[in-house]
């Protein structure tokens, strides 16, 4: 079967084909950080302009690289929420007027789900069951995949996400959007004397996170002292340092809870190495570890493209008809 995904939840666009043989035939991305750093963040109206302008080409590109007529794609998979909704409109009508056009059946997919099966397109892999942390700049979840199609959550933001906070501060410390990547290099020279608070880390049945206080609590410092930069080397250390630590201690604590040994880690903080780093160290062979490829780790087609082969192969799928309504709130809890 070959997959043709789209993924428009934010502000990159993204074309990719998957075939169930031969694994991903193409993952194209164009991002447009470079036009909404400007504003220190996504602005939606420009954001779905942008995807307006350049998913056709993009398409086209994809295409004309593959060789792969487009009379030939099996299936289209397109995500349909969470995310912004005049962003998701674009892909989701670019999705169902391919499916009417060539007779191409067309399916919504959950975004969310999507990074969770990311993880199955790196070459390291993990067995069911197995735990899954998904950071990314709008998300941050805890939850088990027992098998495809079947999650159970056990915790998220309950305000911030690890990404946002990243983000915010980042703003606020004059990087430009976004600014998880540019803190992470501003970090390698800081010094570890600042002392942030982890919210919510203490209690170990606890899976829920919270980043608010701590973002306050970081612009309450940043407000009483003169920017300079050692004062960011050090604060990026300690944010980073405090963020990674919340999400290891959680995700050790829930592994243990519930006795399991594989520990997947996807979204685009994922790729973020201090977390790669200590997660593989604190561990020390206990539990095993699995990042997908760093292609993977920010949104992506060709997630949403496996995504949708594995709804199809399970029966666990159901068609747009021509649908081209979104879910820009759409929880994964609505999936089971």
């Amino acid at each position: 079967m070959i997959i043709l995904g789209i993924e428009t939840s934010c502000d990159e666009t993204c074309i990719s084909i998957y075939d169930n043989k031969k694994g991903i035939i193409i993952n194209e991305i164009y991002s447009q950080s470079h036009i909404h750093c400007k504003y220190g963040g996504v602005v939606p109206n420009i954001a779905s302009e942008n995807h307006t302008f350049k998913i056709i080409s993009l398409i086209k590109k994809v295409i004309k690289k593959t060789k792969i007529k487009i009379n030939k794609i099996n299936l289209i998979g397109f995500t349909a929420g969470p995310g912004l909704s005049s962003s998701l409109l674009i892909g989701s009508t670019t999705a169902n007027v391919l499916s009417l056009i060539y007779n191409i059946p067309c399916v919504p997919i959950n975004h969310i789900e999507g990074h969770v099966m990311s993880i199955m397109l790196s070459k390291k892999k993990p067995s069911f069951p197995f735990l899954t942390l998904i950071t990314s700049g709008a998300n941050t979840i805890l939850l088990i995949v027992k098998n495809f199609n079947k999650y159970k959550i056990l915790g998220s933001s309950l305000d911030d996400s690890a990404g946002e906070t990243f983000d915010k501060i980042g703003n606020i410390l004059k990087l430009k959007y976004p600014s998880g990547n540019k803190i992470e290099k501003l970090a390698k020279y800081g010094k570890n004397n600042l002392n942030f608070p982890k919210p919510i880390i203490k209690n170990k049945n606890n899976f829920n996170f919270s980043f608010s206080g701590l973002k306050t609590h970081i612009i309450n410092i940043i407000n009483k002292k003169k920017i300079n930069k050692q004062f960011k080397y050090d604060i990026a250390y300690s944010l980073q340092e405090t963020i990674t630590d919340i999400l290891i201690t959680k995700s050790i604590n829930a592994a243990n809870k519930y006795n399991i040994n594989n520990i997947s880690i996807v979204g685009g903080v994922s790729s973020n190495k201090k977390l790669r780093k200590k997660f593989i160290n604190l561990v020390k062979k206990k539990k095993n570890i699995y990042y997908p490829d760093k292609k993977l780790c920010t949104d992506n087609a060709a997630m949403i493209a496996y995504t949708c082969y594995i709804k199809y192969i399970t029966k666990n799928i159901k068609y747009s008809n021509l649908n081209i309504k979104v879910k820009p709130s759409w929880n994964i809890n609505e999936l089971f």
